[in-house]
């Protein structure tokens, strides 16, 4: 009898082969998750900052992180990496503690 199909041996070489696949893919994901972040907070931070001239146009006064939220200028006072933003009393935005 002729039986067609996979061995232990060649099992247990698969399963090798996909964890160290795994084993590299990984922590690039996690890296890359992070960097993916921290762009897309600059790019947050960058909005935010129109939207703080944009209140200051209409308001003429430099508004809070709360005035923003409350006038729906901006949906949250959270970067995508989770730190919150500020706005100095000139008008600067950046991430609280930073």
């Amino acid at each position: 009898m002729n039986q067609k199909g996979f061995t232990l041996i060649e099992m247990l070489i698969v399963m090798m082969v996909i964890s160290v696949l795994l084993l590299i893919a990984i922590p690039n994901m996690t890296k890359h998750n992070s960097m993916i972040n921290s762009k897309g907070c600059e790019a947050f931070l960058n909005t935010v900052q129109a939207q703080v001239k944009a209140y200051e146009m209409e308001h003429n006064k430099i508004p809070t992180v709360q005035e923003l939220l409350a006038g729906r200028y901006i949906k949250s006072d959270k970067c995508p990496n989770g730190h919150a933003i500020q706005i100095s009393a000139n008008g600067d935005v950046s991430e609280s503690g930073s």
